[in-house]
């Protein structure tokens, strides 16, 4: 068996030919392959922010429905306090009618 010897750049040549219609070839097909699953991904991120916002939202809103809750226990209180400072301001000697008792 005999072993030719190689001519390096013939091979050269071919190896640049080839790479010049290949790599263009297979760049196009790996972009079209690719990008559903790409878009998916991107898709996937998305929606995975949006989830984390909405859960950001909803701990706000507890919150907020928690302080609101609280004020108004305090004004219900200071209505109260508000009506008896009223009453006090009023006297002991007026009746539930509002006319001045009799002293006794």
């Amino acid at each position: 068996m005999q072993i030719l010897p190689i001519d390096l750049t013939s091979l050269v040549a071919v190896i640049l030919g080839i790479s010049v219609v290949l790599i263009p070839v297979a760049g196009l097909t790996a972009r079209y392959a690719f990008k559903p699953f790409v878009e998916t991904l991107g898709r996937f991120f998305d929606h995975r922010e949006l989830d984390e916002n909405v859960q950001i939202l909803e701990r706000r809103m507890a919150l907020l429905e928690q302080h609101i809750e609280a004020l108004d226990g305090t004004v219900r209180r200071l209505g109260e306090v508000t009506d008896f400072h009223r009453a006090l301001e009023a006297g002991p000697d007026t009746g539930p009618s509002g006319g001045r008792r009799q002293p006794s």
